[in-house]
């Protein structure tokens, strides 16, 4: 039913998956699931020690949906469509183990109501699963969850952790001044500097053949918090 673009219901559903629209009913008043019925699900298929998380998240197109008849559905911004689309704005937390497995193991439906941000999510999900038993080395996340708030989340989680950072950033190399990592001379094998209300990591810049740039940092954490 989050997929269905635009018939939504029960009769819909039950016209899929060729079931009574009574039972489908009946299951949606019945059911309760939060994300640890998730992470139950996939724990057994997984390696918990030593793996990747991911932190990400989607927009589930609305487009025929009326904001303000579900508290779900507004508008957010979309990396795919570089836009602000109407939808429901999934977070999910991913895990990679060292055998290459990877499934979405905590998520989160953004729901204004709860009066977090899409951050606060994302630690509050990291926090879960380690509850939960998993026991990562690093961490991932694009640019959008690469705040100072969270990189010294990861820290004091003591996860390594390889995130996007926005071409604004300020940085400097050790002795130098601020300036914008877009502006830095960044050789291939990565250049140590200290960002702003964080501390040392190594940064990386990647081209793309149309020309656009993404940089990176990584931080191997050593007890030291120092890059490696």
């Amino acid at each position: 039913m989050l997929s269905e673009p635009k018939y939504t219901g029960c009769c819909r559903l039950a016209e899929i998956l060729e079931i009574s629209r009574h039972s489908t009913n009946r299951f949606l008043l019945r059911e309760q699931y939060e994300p640890i019925d998730l992470f139950r699900e996939v724990q057994g298929n997984l390696n918990l020690i030593g793996g990747v998380l991911s932190g990400d998240d989607t927009v589930i197109e609305k487009h025929y949906s009326q904001v303000g008849k579900a508290h779900l559905i507004n508008y957010y911004w979309s990396g795919k469509h570089q836009k602000a689309i109407k939808g429901i704005n999934l977070i999910t937390l991913y895990y990679t183990d060292y055998d290459g497995k990877s499934m979405p193991i905590n998520y989160r439906l953004y729901d204004p109501l709860d009066n977090k941000t899409k951050n606060d999510y994302l630690r509050e999900m990291i926090v879960e699963v380690i509850k939960w038993g998993v026991k990562p080395s690093t961490i991932t996340t694009d640019c959008w969850y690469s705040s100072k708030e969270n990189l010294r989340f990861f820290r004091d989680k003591e996860l390594n952790f390889q995130v996007g950072i926005a071409k604004n950033r300020q940085v400097k190399v050790e002795g130098g001044k601020y300036q914008r990592v877009e502006e830095l001379e960044i050789p291939n094998n990565g250049l140590i500097v200290i960002i702003k209300e964080f501390g040392k990591v190594k940064i990386f810049k990647r081209t793309f053949k149309h020309g656009s740039c993404r940089y990176y940092a990584t931080f191997l954490y050593d007890g030291n918090c120092s890059p490696q």
